[in-house]
């Protein structure tokens, strides 16, 4: 009984000290936001970034880090431009900071009986050619079942290469617009 109670004790404090953080004397200062869209856009921050990097939780960016790591454990550019390419499809899951990204399953409307899932890993704080690695699933239906079906091999580079892209091109404008 005395181990639960230790344990029950470490769990609280473990919940509870993450919450103390969560009221800065910088937070006291600023006046209260105008809208309630933008208290809670403050409060949760946005997980796709805006043009002056990401901002999750309400955090501030860190300094340093790999190019364009704003806040996030991972390289922003490849971040955003993991969320843009795969907008598309419904997020799972989605952790800036470990860098991974799991949709949820999609059915294409031209082809409602198949449909795929995608786990999007970004390895790196740089934006470097290798640091994106995309893993795709598909099922299809047979009657009332889905069953796993085999993927093109050129389907996960494809969506990795879209990625860099897109993550070249969100580099290039920001780059741009100093």
């Amino acid at each position: 009984m005395r181990s639960f109670s230790k344990n029950l004790l470490a769990l609280g404090l473990v919940v509870a000290l993450p919450a103390c953080a969560m009221f800065s004397s910088e937070e006291a200062k600023v006046g209260a936001p105008a809208t309630a869209e933008q208290a809670k856009k403050e409060k949760i921050g946005s997980i796709s970034g805006d043009k002056n990097g990401f901002v999750l939780f309400g955090g501030k960016k860190k300094s340093g880090g790999g190019e364009g790591a704003g806040g996030i454990g991972v390289n922003a550019y490849l971040w955003k431009a993991s969320i843009q390419t795969i907008s598309f499809m419904p997020i799972n899951s989605a952790d800036p900071f470990g860098g991974v990204i799991v949709t949820d399953w999609y059915s294409a409307p031209e082809a409602p009986d198949e449909r795929l899932k995608l786990n999007v890993f970004i390895m790196d704080q740089e934006l470097r050619s290798d640091g994106v690695r995309v893993s795709v699933f598909k099922q299809v239906r047979r009657g009332t079942t889905w069953q796993d079906a085999p993927v093109a091999v050129e389907t996960p580079r494809g969506l990795e290469d879209a990625i860099l892209t897109k993550a070249r091109q969100l580099r290039v404008e920001a780059l741009s617009g100093q």
